[in-house]
């Protein structure tokens, strides 16, 4: 477990900076969950991303690539390779490259975010 926790502190590192800009709906030392502040037609806040410890790797979900898939066109093959999903990536172990390019890609989403309205 020690090995996902130091891949869950990076990963979180990588989306702390976002929280204080949206809503930690959790955050412990196995998640952290951001929503916006911008409310969909069901009531509920949109979902902006999260870090999560699950049972034998660390996923990091990034709801604005699901809303915009293009922002995957610069992500490398090999990052997309550990995609599950449409929005989730998986990790077990710390990997600098792929991190690098998660918080480029994270930053291209909260502008996306931006653009489309839904932070400010």
């Amino acid at each position: 477990m020690s090995d996902l926790n130091a891949v869950f502190a990076a990963l979180r590192e990588l989306m702390l900076p976002y929280a204080a800009k949206l809503v930690p709906s959790r955050d412990d030392e196995h998640e952290l969950y951001l929503d916006t502040r911008h409310f969909q037609k069901n009531k509920k806040p949109l979902f902006f991303g999260a870090v999560q410890i699950k049972k034998s790797y660390v996923s990091f979900h990034l709801m604005p690539i699901y809303v915009k898939p293009e922002l995957l066109a610069t992500v490398s093959p090999a990052l997309r390779a550990r995609m599950q999903g449409k929005s989730c990536f998986n990790f077990v172990s710390v990997d600098p490259h792929f991190f690098q390019e998660l918080a480029a890609l994270t930053e291209a989403g909260y502008a996306s975010y931006k653009a489309q309205g839904f932070v400010e």
